[in-house]
């Protein structure tokens, strides 16, 4: 019996073609947060590239892993990875070194939702597109940066209102359903994602067991005889099609689209196995990002104005071409996705949006269309492979074991810690909340500390004084390991050999040059270089004895700017100098070695037999060789040499061309 239940498991469990034992089974179990451990079964195949890239990419799951971070659960360690890269984990990350709560992927979506592609997640084949459009910033800025500086203009009890209507937001459902079956193992229960259930069959409970049995279909055979070809794509019948679904990406210039019969059909190749059967695929790609700095091109156009420069035409018109295509390519199977059951769509973003939604003539999506879903998991750049590898995992079952004892318990345990006691309250303290004023000094703290380290020394001062803050002012939290070395401006610019910040503290600030960190050490004591601690010398000799301690400050005696001026170019010279030395004696060495070497080679041609006042001899290719060479540097006579070859070269190749 133990047997027959691991081969069940192992094999490949499809929604829409259950086994027979499996199904007759089958019950639901009390929907509660299950912490999934997945055992990923053999994915569904397709006789092309795109089903053996899915089944390389599902073949390496051989255990679970998760996020606590984001507190998401993932098949394989490609996927984990992927999530670890994305904006979504960085966001989060952010909100963790504020004390703030995670967001979820929903809540991330709805918050990103004004802003334009999200660059979160590519394709393990990512490429360095996407040419430069020659404005020649340096700047970058994703989606996450983006959002970042978005929420930093909003004041500190504005964002927590922002924040609370924000995790208002969604029905908070789980996205999976959970089944267990008599002949499986107590601790193994079988998850479906609710996404492939409509409203309705969602809201009575009872009866989705038997919709799921209802669900089951026959494998049939792909079709033998195409009605009609996409260009790029494959055949596109027009009849006996069956229940599909259709599969929709957009982002960042990636387009990508998929219709995929739900009914599988069964390989001629290897008995038994399971295949899926794409009727129609397409792709497409337009230069429409912009490099460097994220969004599209209509974005920055609707923020800053149009630019003016040959990347950004280029770009709109990439735009446009590809508005053009996929509503084209739309048109071209509106047969199809009006009888598909479920369009999952993932299109973030309001260009992107527009491009699918419209609203526009002869419009095929609908917003308002109740078989439109998204994807109930991270995805990743839109090909092909990715919409086949989010067909999988939309309609593959989920294994999760679990033990149901420690699972109670677990319960019993958050329930008994909903009502506090005493005792309780004392042994586990509760997350302390930040106040409006720490929210405020964790803000000043990251927007002081990027001014510092790009040393924009008078954006600095503007801002300190824009919101009246001190330049003594302590970074939050203080007791953090980041802040232990540097609590203070002054101590970051010196740590980091900023000598225009320093002196921009100093001289016009009025920065505390005597404020010690908790290694007790001035800001002086941990400066990294000679012209960042001559920046407070010179601070004491243009602020004078009585502004500062400067004993206690640890600065040594103070020089002048023109003392300082003068001494660094009286090192220059003085390096100058020497290397002119250098060079001299060097010539002169390789002058006196050339010269002794050709009295030796005119002494050798003497003694072998030449009289004196007879004509010179023609000196050999090699002689001339190696006078050419005397006296350069190794690198100089490898350069002299691949010339000489590249000539040798040119006239062989002259030879063999007449």
């Amino acid at each position: 019996m133990a047997s027959e239940v691991d081969d069940l498991l192992r094999r490949p469990l499809y929604v829409f073609d259950l086994p027979e034992e499996l199904l007759v089974t089958l019950t639901l179990k009390e929907q509660t947060e299950l912490p999934v451990n997945l055992i990923p079964s053999e994915p569904l195949h397709r006789s092309s590239r795109i089903s053996e890239t899915v089944e390389a990419q599902d073949a390496v799951a051989t255990t679970a892993t998760s996020c606590n971070l984001c507190n998401l659960a993932f098949p394989n360690l490609q996927e984990q990875r992927s999530h670890v890269r994305s904006d979504l984990h960085g966001y989060n990350l952010k909100q963790k070194m504020k004390r703030l709560q995670p967001v979820s992927e929903y809540e991330f979506e709805k918050l990103v939702e004004d802003l334009d592609e999200s660059i979160s997640g590519s394709d393990s084949s990512d490429s360095k597109s996407d040419e430069d459009d020659g404005i020649g910033q340096r700047s970058k800025e994703t989606t996450l940066s983006a959002l970042l500086k978005k929420q930093a203009k909003i004041s500190a009890p504005d964002f927590d209102e922002f924040a609370s209507k924000k995790r208002k937001r969604g029905s908070g459902k789980p996205p999976l359903l959970w089944f267990t079956s008599p002949g499986l193992p107590e601790d193994t229960s079988l998850g479906i994602y609710r996404a492939i259930f409509s409203d309705a069959e969602q809201e009575d409970a009872s009866t989705l067991v038997e919709t799921i049995r209802k669900k089951q279909l026959a494998p049939t055979a792909h079709p033998k005889k195409p009605i009609a070809v996409i260009g790029g794509g494959v055949s596109l019948p027009t009849s006996n099609i069956g229940p599909h679904y259709f599969l929709c990406m957009i982002g960042g210039g990636h387009f990508a689209a998929m219709v995929v019969a739900l009914a599988p059909k069964s390989s001629k190749s290897h008995t038994g196995e399971r295949a899926a059967t794409v009727l129609a695929h397409k792709t497409f790609h337009r230069y429409t990002t912009r490099r460097k700095q994220g969004g599209s091109q209509s974005a920055n156009d609707n923020s800053k104005g149009n630019a003016h420069s040959a990347g950004s035409s280029l770009r709109r018109y990439n735009e446009a071409a590809l508005t053009n295509e996929v509503r084209e390519l739309l048109s071209e199977w509106k047969s199809l996705i009006d009888a598909a059951e479920f369009c999952f769509i993932r299109a973030t973003g309001s260009t992107n949006r527009r491009t699918l939604f419209g609203p526009y003539e002869g419009q095929v999506l609908r917003n308002n269309d109740p078989r439109n879903r998204g994807f109930p998991f991270s995805t990743r750049r839109a090909t092909q492979a990715e919409l086949m590898r989010s067909f999988v995992e939309l309609t593959r079952i989920k294994v999760s074991n679990v033990d149901q004892a420690a699972l109670q318990q677990q319960q019993q345990t958050s329930e008994n810690s909903s009502t506090p006691t005493p005792s309780a309250s004392s042994s586990k303290p509760s997350k302390p909340t930040l106040s409006a004023e720490e929210q405020a000094a964790a803000l000043h703290t990251s927007q002081i500390q990027a001014l510092i380290r790009r040393s924009k020394a008078p954006a600095l001062l503007t801002y300190l004084t824009t919101n009246s803050l001190s330049p003594n002012f302590l970074f939050h939290p203080r007791d953090t390991k980041e802040h232990y070395h540097a609590p203070a401006p002054l101590h970051l610019a010196a740590s980091l050999n900023s000598t225009v910040i320093v002196s921009a503290l100093l001289l016009k600030a009025a920065a505390d040059p005597t404020l010690r960190n908790l290694e007790d050490r001035t800001a002086f004591e941990i400066a990294g270089d000679r012209p960042t601690r001559d920046a407070f010398r010179v601070a004491r000799s243009v602020l004078g004895e009585e502004t500062w301690d400067w004993v206690a400050a640890a600065v040594p005696s103070p020089i002048t700017k023109a003392e300082a001026d003068a001494r660094d170019a009286r090192e220059r010279e003085e390096e100058e100098r020497e290397e002119t030395q250098r060079r001299t004696t060097e010539m002169e060495r390789l002058r006196v070695e050339t010269e002794r070497e050709e009295q030796e080679r005119r002494e050798r041609k003497v003694g072998k037999g030449r009289k004196l006042g007879a004509p010179v001899v023609e000196k050999t290719g090699a002689e001339k060789r190696e006078e050419e060479a005397r006296g350069m540097t190794p690198e100089m006579r490898m350069r002299l040499e691949r010339e000489r070859r590249a000539r040798a070269a040119e006239e062989r190749l002259k030879r063999l061309q007449r």
